[in-house]
């Protein structure tokens, strides 16, 4: 009995150490799903840096680390083009819904995290900030536009908008065939602090845009949009 007792013993120590062979997995070191991945850096490495920065800024596509831009984007809208996209433009939808890659809960962890580190309380104080949705629709007039740009964004744009010598070209085909009229206006609005452009407040140099002005300005943007050869539209 004896000797019975102490194999069983034996037998189950084996059996309790299994887990502890050298080279075997530990239960907490199993590789997650994709969709169960729930940390904002791996999140926005994976889905965002590559056009937005690994830090949020000096990327392809517009800066998320801009306090300004957060000030005057709709949590909402920040969310809804991370699920959806923007179709017609290069900005993909990540929501598994639409397409894409991301469960709702991996998105609000990348809306709440962009919030959370980038996000500046105070940001935007003194001005009326300009109605942030409106595009094509928002009113705007083509001939006010131009002079709007001639006073306020020619000096680094150009006269004709395809570059100067402080800007790229904002009316170039190529360009305008890559964004959307709400991305031109969001862009006059909140600028681009990661490129030194300014936002609708201006550099000191002239006064700050009115919402009409800025509805005026994205009109004549639009206007200069020309078909691209083999892009649909």
């Amino acid at each position: 009995m004896t000797r019975f007792i102490t194999a069983a013993f034996a037998a189950m120590l084996a059996l309790a150490g299994c887990d502890a062979v050298p080279g075997r997995p530990r239960p907490d070191a199993r590789e997650l799903a994709p969709t169960e991945v729930m940390a904002f850096e791996t999140l926005y490495a994976r889905n965002c840096a590559g056009c937005h920065g690994q830090t949020g800024r000096l990327g392809a596509a517009r800066a998320l680390n801009d306090p300004v831009y957060l000030a005057v984007a709709p949590p909402e809208r920040v969310r809804r083009v991370i699920a959806t996209g923007v179709p017609g433009t290069a900005q993909p939808p990540f929501a598994l819904s639409a397409g894409g890659p991301l469960t709702d809960s991996q998105i609000d962890v990348l809306v709440r995290g962009i919030k959370d580190r980038w996000q500046r309380p105070g940001a935007v104080t003194g001005h009326q900030i300009p109605p942030y949705d409106g595009g094509r629709a928002a009113g705007g007039d083509v001939g006010r536009g131009r002079a709007v740009f001639a006073s306020a964004c020619a000096r680094c744009h150009g006269d004709d908008g395809r570059g100067g010598p402080r800007g790229g070209g904002v009316a170039d085909s190529s360009y305008l065939a890559l964004v959307s009229d709400q991305h031109l206006r969001t862009t006059v609005i909140a600028g681009r602090s990661d490129l030194g452009m300014p936002d609708w407040r201006g550099d000191g140099g002239t006064a700050p845009l009115t919402p009409q002005q800025v509805s005026d300005v994205v009109a004549w943007l639009v206007a200069q949009r020309r078909p691209v050869p083999g892009r649909l539209p």
